[in-house]
């Protein structure tokens, strides 16, 4: 199914994201056009597949595939999309960084376990 598929892919990408949190730097500057399109760039695949994850998981839900609700989706998308920023900027303090990765691992180990029953 391709919703595991993205699903997994999401998971690994979230692992590169924490490491690249972890081994960077912050910005000089925040307004440094040159980084801005370095994150642009690097991040364009990730919400390309976030928008297509979105869009199977919900359906996935609606067709009561799996056991999770719509808002549990949305919201895991919206975090990824503050971690992604945040593994960058590093304008977050590790403990948030942290609530954001582990409630995102959570719905997408929840949603794979259900999934591949």
């Amino acid at each position: 199914m391709e919703l595991i598929q993205e699903t997994k892919q999401f998971k690994n990408y979230l692992e590169v994201l924490e490491e690249k949190y972890n081994e960077n730097k912050p910005p000089e500057s925040k307004k440094d056009r040159q980084f801005f399109q370095m994150v642009k760039n690097y991040t364009a695949p990730i919400y390309d597949l976030l928008t297509e994850w979105e869009n199977h998981a919900l359906q996935a839900v609606k067709e009561r595939q799996v056991n999770l609700h719509p808002q549990q989706i949305t919201s895991t998308k919206e975090n990824m999309e503050l971690l992604m920023l945040h593994s960058f900027y590093i304008d977050v303090k590790r403990k948030r960084y942290k609530e954001l990765n582990h409630s995102i691992y959570f719905i997408l180990d929840r949603l794979l376990d259900e999934l591949q029953k």
